[in-house]
């Protein structure tokens, strides 16, 4: 009977997108050049990091991520989530292993979202030189 118990709760965790993937993923970040100083915003964390890296985020979040590096222009880019095929595929399992509890959890989670892009790739901008100034034409004046 004990056996037959674990092999039921195994089942169960096995359909759940919050068992197989879990509530947070790893981003890329890289630019080019790199060197970079990467921001990320969202509810749940605020890293940063100097490109090329890798963070941990929640599925859940929002997430932008900004780009700056001096003499280039700074870049922002938003994430979106959008649901991974695993993703639904752990979803779905609840319908027949984890139920009404199990599909709460997930969505509540973002269990089967990936953020996209993944990976975050940038090219940097170079800052323009300022323009010289006008020169004035030196001459006689017309009369």
């Amino acid at each position: 009977m004990r056996i037959l118990g674990i092999m039921m709760l195994g089942a169960t965790l096995a359909g759940c997108a919050s068992a197989t993937r879990g509530w947070d993923e790893q981003i890329s970040i890289a630019s080019t050049p790199s060197g970079a100083t990467a921001k990320l915003s969202g509810p749940n964390n605020s890293p940063s990091c100097v490109t090329p890296c890798v963070v941990q985020v929640r599925r859940s979040d929002e997430i932008t991520v900004s780009f700056e590096k001096e003499g280039f222009e700074p870049q922002v880019v938003a994430l979106t989530k959008e649901i991974a095929g695993t993703g639904a595929a752990g979803f779905a399992g609840n319908i027949l292993l984890g139920g009404i509890i199990g599909m709460g959890v997930d969505a509540a989670t973002g269990a089967a979202l990936d953020h996209k892009p993944n990976p975050v790739i940038v090219t940097l901008q170079p800052i323009a030189p300022p323009a010289p100034p006008a020169r004035k034409r030196q001459g006689k004046p017309v009369s």
